[in-house]
């Protein structure tokens, strides 16, 4: 049986293609449309960029101007650099769940 391909997107960081399963989807902020912002579900309306989940690549893609020109004008990239602080971002296959306390019996 076959598995079904998917499709392939390229990062605006490295541009490397891969599956846009492995990438961080990112969008213009609904409410602020100078702001982009993660979409990690992929479900936010409009043009739509893409980033590996690594901080090397939004260093690279910031350096490089990626931004503006994914998103055809200048844009604030603060809250990407934001999630990229706040989100716990683990290679595939890995467990991010810890035990909650009092549950070791």
């Amino acid at each position: 049986m076959q598995s079904k391909a998917q499709p392939l997107r390229t990062c605006i960081g490295c541009r490397q293609s891969a599956p846009r399963s492995v990438l961080l989807r990112l969008v213009r902020d609904p409410e602020d449309p100078q702001r982009v912002v993660a979409d990690p579900r992929r479900r936010m309306p409009g043009r739509g960029a893409w980033l590996h989940p690594d901080r090397a690549c939004l260093t690279q893609a910031v350096k490089r101007r990626a931004f503006s020109r994914a998103f055809r004008g200048a844009v604030e990239h603060a809250a990407v650099d934001d999630f990229f602080g706040t989100a716990v971002l683990a290679p595939a296959g890995t467990v991010t769940v810890q035990a909650e306390s009092g549950s070791e019996i």
